[in-house]
């Protein structure tokens, strides 16, 4: 069953809620429904001209509470658990450019 559910629609977005400080990888997902740190989710997200759906089993390891500052939006961080090397690599691929951008994130 999964949990919650991401859409990726433009490379910004991605690069915004890519975790890249989590080892082995993680996603930041938006989401106003309460969750705690060390909670197992199963997480389907859809990347940027992809009609494939990913899936992970992960961990919440970040929490932005509602009104956290630099205006960043609620949500929670993921850590990658299921075949994060294979996620990563996806991620890091469409995002190659991006990282090393000095725009903010979701997180931090």
């Amino acid at each position: 069953m999964v949990d919650l559910v991401v859409n990726f629609d433009t490379l910004h977005q991605l690069y915004r809620a890519y975790m890249p400080f989590i080892q082995p990888a993680g996603l930041f997902v938006a989401t106003t429904e309460s969750h705690y740190l060390g909670q197992e989710l199963t997480i389907a997200y859809q990347l940027p001209g992809s009609t494939v759906r990913h899936e992970f089993q992960g961990l919440v390891v970040w929490i932005n509470p509602l009104g956290a500052s630099g205006g960043r939006p609620a949500g929670i961080g993921v850590k990658i658990i299921t075949d994060a090397q294979t996620h990563k690599h996806h991620i890091e691929n469409l995002l190659s450019r991006e990282l090393a951008s000095g725009d903010l994130t979701c997180t931090m």
